[in-house]
């Protein structure tokens, strides 16, 4: 019987026993990835194509993802949303600077008849002019509302100071860019990065060979016809720009600058780092600027990836008469942690946290294709999480402040504020 009136014994975690998927490549450029250790009856596919923002002209990427599923010669809009609900499929699609993924989740019964009639609506769009031109029209309503809102200026700013020296990332979305919008532009997008656009197919479910084998065999109708290639060197545009918007109540804040991804020898540290400042509920920034001083309802830091590079980022909304008190106190603790060493008992309470964090997000056949795909596509195994707890477990305050001394230097970020 147990004894409930003695606390269970605390275990340390030092690894991950992962289940990894099954990797074959059907092609020179796409690539299967398949968990098959499911143990329910729920399945989920992804497909992920060479059809980013920063493809095409314009806003064209964003245009074609819009329209996947908008109609085929044969099919209707309509005929193909019912024919996808009718089986329980749950559909979502979205878009990265650098790619474009649709998924599916259903039952595994239904998957590879969805799987089917999904590459067959995203390979035959008809592009009608009606879809087109309702797209058209949805698309410059909300963007004419998020014109007004500083959230989106700001982010739209600071795309163009981050990416300022390559323009194809930087581009922001402007009205113009869903006027005089031709059908042949959208084809020919359409042509070169959805139906020779595929990448990469993913599998999540108790599902069959031979159904894998087929699903193999049709996409490779959709293969990517060469290797993409992205940005290596991608530099921001230090200093403070600042974007106007008349009687506006709150004041949108961000900042940050380029950085690196996992394959950088100080990315894992550099979480823990992040963490301590901007990272979770009891970090810096929100003990100070929500908790302290009430300037916001939330504040956080992250660090993006890229296919080859990264950026590190700071985002807040605050009223905008303590804009330029928030700007001071983000200052404040990036230099505090530049020049103090975290005290052992905060340390201590962030390790809990990631490790708490990294546990949660191994959890089942789901979870743990997640973090496969997130470090194999930058050429990780799944030892890398393995690394990541030594990190977490073994880093010290002098590796913090070194790491905030070598990146973190104020005179190097780009710094927006819209309101």
């Amino acid at each position: 019987m147990i004894d409930r009136s003695q606390a269970p014994n605390i275990q340390s975690v030092s690894e991950i026993q992962f289940v990894e998927p099954e990797r074959r490549e059907l092609a020179p450029n796409l690539e299967m990835i398949a968990m098959t250790s499911v143990p329910n009856e729920t399945a989920r596919f992804d497909l992920y194509f060479d059809a980013g923002k920063c493809r095409g002209d314009k806003s064209v990427a964003s245009l074609v993802n819009g329209l996947l599923l908008s109609g085929t010669e044969s099919k209707t809009s309509v005929e193909i949303q019912e024919s996808i609900n009718s089986l329980g499929g749950f559909h979502e699609s979205g878009m990265s600077t650098e790619s474009a993924v649709f998924s599916i989740y259903c039952l595994r019964e239904h998957l590879e008849t969805l799987f089917n009639i999904v590459t067959d609506a995203i390979e035959n769009v008809a592009f009608d002019p009606s879809e087109v031109e309702e797209l058209l029209s949805d698309r410059t309503q909300k963007l004419q509302i998020n014109q007004g809102k500083v959230n989106f200026l700001s982010q739209q700013a600071f795309r163009e100071v981050l990416f300022a020296s390559n323009p194809r990332y930087a581009r922001p979305v402007e009205l113009s860019d869903y006027e005089n919008v031709s059908i042949d532009e959208l084809r020919n997008f359409h042509q070169r990065f959805y139906k020779n656009g595929l990448m990469r197919v993913v599998v999540v479910g108790d599902i069959q060979q031979s159904a894998l084998d087929r699903i193999a065999m049709r996409s490779l109708d959709l293969a990517a016809k060469e290797q993409p290639s992205f940005e290596t060197t991608i530099t921001n545009t230090s200093g403070r720009v600042t974007v106007e918007k008349k009687d506006a109540l709150q004041s949108a804040v961000r900042l940050g600058r380029i950085l690196f991804n996992k394959t950088h020898p100080d990315y894992l540290d550099f979480l823990v780092l992040n963490t301590v400042l901007g990272d979770y509920f009891g970090s810096r920034l929100m003990t100070n600027i929500r908790e302290d001083k009430g300037y916001t309802y939330g504040i956080g830091s992250a660090l993006v990836e890229l296919d080859q590079t990264g950026y590190f980022t700071i985002g807040t909304e605050v009223g905008s008469g303590v804009r330029e008190d928030a700007l001071e106190e983000i200052q404040f603790e990036i230099e505090r942690i530049r020049t103090e060493l975290v005290p052992d008992d905060e340390l201590e309470r962030v390790r809990n946290y990631m490790m708490g964090q990294l546990l949660k997000s191994a959890d089942g056949p789901y979870a743990m294709t997640d973090l496969y795909l997130s470090a194999h596509i930058h050429g990780q195994s799944l030892d890398f999480y393995n690394d990541a707890i030594r990190s977490i477990q073994t880093i010290t305050p002098e590796r913090i402040r070194e790491l905030a001394q070598r990146h973190l230097d104020w005179n190097d970020f780009s710094v927006v504020t819209a309101g």
